[in-house]
């Protein structure tokens, strides 16, 4: 890969930004839009010079604004669109881009066009939704939503059933119809108007659904099928991603990336191939399933850590499959995910810090756009709430209605052992700016519960510390931005086998970076000679003060530089 081919965003570093949770500025308990804007100096600071927003259209919130009603409307709880566009030019002005979440392959059942299709069959918008007759009184197949339960609802005015592979008031839209496309197409050509600069792609490897909807396997304790193994990366899907790139993404230097639920590599070619032809990079989920529950009928909730083998196979394939043709998103959490430290690192008062450095260091040196979901910067750790009803998520509540007091497939304690684990709400526990009441996040009543360790983790200890993580990830980050290498060099895996030590090169043509991370709490002795032997090496960056050479201290990480 050359230099001279890179494109901005293959250099750039996200920063995810979780509105509702992270400044709230009317005193409402939800954050804001003008939240955002009085803490975009604080982004710039730590380096990022793109923010992902989740999703501020107008919403019921079924599922916390990933039900939209209004495309081209802005929540009121959020603000305005006035709000939005000082938002947009602080930024701009900052250097700072602005990607919005772009949820097409369904809307909230509140949204005209789905008003108008269930009025009848005969309806104008009737093909804008996935409908179907029962197949003897029942569903039309068996799938199930992502959220529990049946993926099909029943709608009483017209005796059909229709697709929602998520809520029930989430409704897929149907991405065959082509005036469903282009309606979508402009809707989009208008955000662009706008101003903004990219779009992040809701789950958009399911627009395209299998054809003639065919029923799935079920797991043995399961009532209906995962839907995951049967719907992503359908048919069409690249045809329309295609359109859309014709249609939309031509129109200006956008940076694009789909979240490709069920994407596998040979899929992601194609999503994100450097040629142009559909988006820039993917969110792959493969490296954070894998330490999903064994029981397929428990899906992701777990309660135990992933094998470090296991998650250097996985990012190692990655990193190698889609060398020099494809380019791949680097993240360890975001608003869907448990927070980073908690679930791969330590999150023990004693480790916290190492371990959150070190597994900044090990994303941040691979090949890939790295996405720093908000808190990940200061090693925000998991809620640990105790009661179902601290909990807000959609899918958490239902997954304990049916696993635990419907199906009896689990029992309560241990369900509520692996909510704590990797509940979606551990992420989205209010941003912690400093250690006054609500962690300065609002003076009202917070939407979500906050956690309780912000008195010591928060903004403002953070940057009084110039060892504290933050700083870190400032590092790494002008790191990205200044090393050549950590764009372009060629990834090489070191000892596979090796179950406590994750450790890499990225290598070019006289010189080469090598990454090494200790996965565990123990001190250890590796041997790298055979890779610093005759070459100049610089120590660029570790989170220990010192280099105790072949001895790795616990959560220890070390990046060197090798020159012939």
């Amino acid at each position: 890969m050359s230099v001279n081919t890179i494109k901005w965003w293959q250099k750039s570093v996200v920063y995810q930004v979780y509105p509702r949770s992270f400044q709230d500025t009317n005193a409402d308990g939800i954050g804001d839009i003008a939240g955002i804007t009085q803490r975009l100096d604080y982004i710039k600071t730590l380096g990022a010079n793109v923010i992902w927003l989740n999703p501020i259209y107008a919403s019921p919130n079924k599922d916390n604004g990933y039900d939209i009603s209004d495309y081209d409307s802005i929540n009121p709880e959020f603000g305005t669109m006035t709000e939005f566009k000082t938002l947009l030019d602080k930024a701009h002005q900052l250097g700072i881009k602005i990607i919005m979440d772009l949820v097409v392959n369904h809307t909230s059942d509140q949204h005209d066009w789905f008003i108008e299709s269930r009025q009848s069959k005969n309806s104008d918008k009737r093909d804008f939704y996935i409908w179907r007759d029962p197949v003897d009184g029942h569903e039309p197949n068996n799938w199930g939503s992502y959220f529990s339960g049946s993926a099909w609802k029943f709608d009483e005015a017209t005796g059909q059933y229709y697709l929602h592979l998520f809520v029930d008031e989430q409704p897929d839209l149907n991405w065959e119809s082509q005036r469903v496309r282009d309606t979508i197409f402009d809707m989009m050509n208008r955000w662009v108007d706008r101003g903004i600069d990219g779009f992040r792609m809701d789950v958009i490897s399911l627009i395209s659904k299998p054809d003639g909807l065919p029923d799935g396997h079920i797991a043995d304790g399961a009532e209906y099928s995962n839907s995951d193994k049967i719907v992503p990366n359908g048919p069409h899907v690249h045809d329309y991603i295609q359109e859309m790139r014709q249609k939309v993404l031509n129109r200006a230097d956008l940076i694009t990336v789909g979240e490709t639920t069920g994407v596998n590599v040979e899929n992601a070619l194609k999503y994100a191939n450097l040629d142009g032809s559909e988006l820039n990079m993917v969110f792959e989920m493969e490296h954070v399933s894998l330490d999903h529950n064994p029981n397929p009928a428990l899906q992701r909730w777990y309660d135990q850590k992933v094998d470090l083998r296991k998650l250097k196979a996985n990012m190692s394939k990655w990193q190698n499959k889609l060398y020099g043709v494809a380019w791949n998103s680097l993240f360890w959490g975001n608003h869907d995910q448990p927070r980073a430290v908690s679930r791969f690192g330590d999150d023990r008062p004693e480790y916290r810090e190492r371990s959150a450095k070190m597994l900044a260091t090990l994303l941040h040196m691979q090949q890939g756009t790295p996405y720093i979901y908000q808190g990940e910067e200061l090693g925000m750790t998991n809620a640990h709430f105790d009661q179902l009803d601290d909990y807000d998520d959609v899918e958490t509540k239902n997954a304990y209605h049916y696993l635990v007091e419907r199906d009896h497939l689990i029992d309560g304690e241990t369900m509520m052992r692996y909510i704590q684990a990797q509940s979606r709400d551990n992420s989205r526990t209010p941003m912690q700016w400093d250690n006054t009441n609500n962690a300065g996040f609002t003076t009202g009543k917070p939407w979500l519960k906050l956690n309780a360790n912000y008195p010591k983790i928060n903004v403002t200890e953070s940057l009084k510390n110039p060892d504290s993580i933050f700083y870190y990830y400032q590092k790494l980050i002008q790191l990205r931005y200044n090393e050549p290498l950590v764009t372009t060099g060629k990834y090489q895996l070191i000892d596979e086998d090796d179950a406590a030590v994750y450790a890499y090169l990225r290598q070019g043509k006289d010189d080469a970076l090598l990454v090494i991370n200790n996965f565990t709490d123990q001190t250890l002795t590796r041997h790298y000679t055979q890779y610093t032997d005759q070459k100049h090496v610089d120590l660029l960056l570790a989170n220990y003060a010192d280099d105790t050479g072949e001895t790795l201290r616990p959560y220890e990480a070390r990046i060197y530089k090798l020159s012939i």
